[in-house]
């Protein structure tokens, strides 16, 4: 026995329960390894007349024998001589496929993609096999040898006689496992299955660019006798048909001439498992130091568990059409988890056992240039196919907003203009800058209203005042809405009407656009602002003086009504400049401070509720009914009618912003108080 070259004890023992996670991909490496040799075989016949081939029965075949416990990988490429198995087979870590390519660097073109790099890929056999044969006989020699090993010591390498069944009449190579004995923590039948075979060959190298074949068993109905009465009743029988497994081409390396609608939805579902046609469906193909063509999708509906701590993001990653990854989470940013394809790329470095990647720089590249076209994809949607943008984002809408909020806003350039909201004025879903081209000239922010139903939202008096005022106001009823917003506090629309500091620019301005000139635009930041909060600035000169002048006035009846509500309930009680006498709301809540309302209400009702309170202000309408009655307590001295006034006007305020009351019995009893 041939002992291995290098430390090979340690060495083997390291490449076989090492390196590989994952033993399946045992087929997917031998796989591979006769793609290669046929490639080579391919190559030299351009450049060598004598290596005649017959390119229409290249072909790799998968043989299982349930009796004998063996497994036969079989190929018809250029094969290897004795001096070749003692190199290529003897030294671990020897790659003659990454030496093939080295020697014929300048010819191997486009046409031929050796896949072998680092020559450990054949020892993934002795994951599941206690032994290993290689029956191999090279290209233009009548010489056919064995070699064999059970992967502890050492090797043989003896000739095969011609007159020996296992002598190969061709060039190529037979690689024969017998499979281990099964054991309490592993059963290895299951790699004689013709369905789990199947399902290998298709799951890591359905893309391999020769057939992989097997001998499958199918049922079929024999022929009916001639002599058969009218009670004959059909009868099936099984036989074997030699069957390509994979299908060979990758859909993403087609043009896109080449393939239809059709089958592209059908590749989509079948390989992604779901039932539903792609929203969108987009190619991407690099060139340059990084090539890579990439097929991309945008499912139609978001699978139940994109939300959940168990979803994996991730595209499949292949290289030179081999499934590396069946989920590599490195390709897309969280925002887009849930965008689904392949990535295949002959240039990315991968670890010794093709499962994993080395170099995040390529990987950052890849996903940088992927981003961008998945953007560009959505923006070319929301522009061109408005409704079906919009089912787009009520499916995956919240995960951008994450994105912006995760990223503290550092994404709002990005994402901000993918986001929709509910146009209380327009009855449906706008843009931020759909949002700022319609506002009315003056209007320094966006507006906007956070709770769980848009409906009561929409009879909230804080937005109702807000629109009086010829604002629109966009309702949020998703719990991420208020922290996107608190993250991203501004955002940029562009191409605005241009505002002028004065009437003499104005006019002159007006005069060129009479003239001819093109009407001026300018990008504004515009502030985000919740409807709930108490610097929303809306009220005229007028209507703050004379809340002013009644807060003032009635400075004694809101102390007694803070002092009624507690200290730690209210920051303070006092006269609302934006209710005014055209609205029928007595009074409202609204937050001074970062934390608003809604993200108290959120914040509190989590798996971990935290303890962060917003400042609340009670604001009253000063010219609504209500507030002569509580002047009337006041002055009468009747403490007891004022605070039940009081808190009946704080709890009806807090339910009308969607939040709970402190005590939902003692409101109730306020409330039969008030009907005796």
């Amino acid at each position: 026995m041939r002992k291995f070259k290098t430390e090979s004890k340690k060495l083997l023992d390291l490449m076989i329960n090492s390196i590989y996670t994952n033993r399946e991909i045992f087929l997917r490496e031998l796989i591979s390894n006769a793609s290669d040799a046929i490639d080579k075989l391919y190559l030299k016949s351009l450049t060598d007349a004598s290596a005649q081939i017959d390119q229409a029965n290249l072909a790799i075949t998968v043989t299982p024998n349930k009796d004998a416990r063996t497994l036969t990988i079989s190929d018809n490429g250029i094969g290897m001589t004795a001096e070749e198995l003692e190199k290529n087979l003897g030294t671990i870590a020897h790659s003659g496929s990454e030496e093939f390519k080295a020697a014929n660097a300048d010819k191997q073109g486009d046409a031929v993609d050796i896949i072998g790099r680092f020559g450990v890929g054949f020892y993934s056999a002795f994951m599941v096999a206690k032994e290993v044969s290689v029956v191999t006989r090279a290209l233009g020699s009548e010489e056919c040898n064995r070699w064999t090993s059970d992967g502890i010591e050492g090797y043989t390498i003896e000739a095969v006689p011609a007159d020996d069944p296992a002598y190969r009449q061709t060039a190529g190579s037979d690689v024969i496992l017998t499979l281990k004995d099964n054991a309490d923590e592993a059963s290895y039948d299951e790699y004689l299955e013709e369905y789990t075979l199947k399902d290998l060959i298709r799951r890591y190298s359905n893309y391999v660019r020769y057939p992989v074949q097997m001998m499958v068993t199918k049922s079929r109905q024999k022929e009916k006798p001639e002599d058969a009465g009218d009670d004959y009743k059909p009868e099936w029988e099984d036989y074997q048909e030699l069957e390509t497994i994979n299908s060979m081409t990758p859909i993403w390396k087609k043009r896109g001439s080449d393939v239809t609608p059709e089958e592209y939805n059908e590749f989509y579902k079948s390989t992604f498992h779901d039932w539903e046609d792609p929203a969108r469906t987009f190619s991407l193909h690099a060139e340059g130091t990084l090539e890579y063509d990439a097929l991309l999708f945008i499912p139609g509906k978001a699978p139940f568990d994109l939300y959940s701590r168990d979803y994996e993001k991730g595209l499949e990653l292949y290289s030179s059409n081999v499934l590396i990854m069946e989920k590599c989470a490195d390709l897309l940013p969280d925002y887009y988890n849930f965008v689904r394809g392949v990535v295949d790329s002959a240039d990315v470095t991968l670890n010794i056992s093709r499962e994993t990647l080395q170099q995040t720089r390529q990987l950052q590249a890849m996903e940088r240039r992927i981003e961008k076209k998945v953007t560009s994809e959505l923006e070319s949607m929301r522009d061109s196919d408005r409704d079906d943008y919009v089912k787009f984002f009520e499916n995956f809408g919240r995960g951008l907003k994450y994105g912006i909020y995760q990223s503290y806003g550092m994404k709002k350039d990005e994402l901000g203009g993918l986001l929709l909201f509910w146009s209380a004025r327009e009855q449906k879903y706008v843009t931020l800058q759909e949002y700022a081209e319609a506002m009315p000239e003056g209007q320094k922010a966006v507006y906007y209203a956070a709770g769980d139903d848009r409906d009561r939202l929409a009879k909230m008096p804080v937005v109702k005042a807000v629109l009086a005022k010829g604002y629109d106001v966009l309702l949020c009823t998703e719990d991420v809405d208020e922290f996107c917003f608190q993250a991203m506090r501004d955002f940029e629309a562009k191409g605005l009407p241009k505002t002028y500091e004065d009437d003499a620019a104005r006019e002159a301005a007006q005069k060129a656009q009479a003239d001819g000139a093109e009407p001026e635009t300018e990008d504004r930041t515009l502030e985000l602002k919740n409807v709930s909060s108490g610097d929303l600035d809306l009220a005229t000169e007028e209507e703050k003086k004379s809340a002013e002048e009644a807060a003032k006035a009635n400075e004694d009846l809101f102390s007694a009504m803070k002092e009624a509500l507690g200290e730690d309930v209210v920051t303070k009680v006092t006269v609302s400049a934006r209710l005014t006498a055209d609205d029928d709301a007595p009074s409202c809540v609204s937050a001074e401070g970062p934390v608003s309302l809604e993200m108290e209400k959120v914040l509190s009702a989590g798996p971990a509720p935290e303890d962060i309170k917003s400042q609340r202000v009670l604001e009253v309408n000063a010219a609504h009914p209500v507030f002569a009655k509580l002047q009337a307590a006041q002055q009468a001295g009747d403490k007891e009618k004022l605070a039940l006034y009081t808190s009946l006007l704080y709890d009806q305020a807090l339910l009308t912003e969607g939040l709970p009351v402190a005590d939902p019995v003692a409101f109730a009893q306020n409330v039969c108080k008030l009907m005796a």
